[in-house]
């Protein structure tokens, strides 16, 4: 389950030209709650947005509520679970431009790259 990655940096966005250019800063290492561009469809047409890693932002969850971890969700249960049902339903989906995504490795303790491309 992937749990970090390497956003790509603000001035290589030219392999997506259908996206706008992020407007915003932020860091090359995205964690958990850390903002970040992601691509999506608005009703105007297309857009880069700063977003936070996580289906179910912290921020989101209400006072009083039990924290639950919303990194991801199973494929053939995302349908079903109130963390992501409403969400699936209403296709609310992006692209999450990275140049690398990094795997935990439980066994040693230490994560491992993957390539995005």
């Amino acid at each position: 389950m992937c749990t970090s990655y390497e956003a790509n940096p603000n001035d290589a966005f030219e392999v997506f030209s259908i996206f706008p250019s992020p407007s915003f800063e932020y860091k090359r290492e995205i964690y958990k709650d850390y903002q970040a561009p992601i691509f999506r469809r608005t009703d105007s047409g297309l857009s880069t947005d700063p977003a936070t890693f996580g289906i179910v932002p912290r921020k989101h969850i209400p006072d009083g509520v039990k924290v639950f971890d919303t990194m991801n969700a199973r494929a053939e249960t995302v349908g079903e679970k109130r963390s992501y049902s409403s969400a699936w339903k209403k296709l609310q989906t992006c692209r999450i431009p990275c140049q690398t995504f990094f795997e935990p490795n439980y066994e040693t303790g230490s994560r491992c790259a993957g390539r995005s491309d």
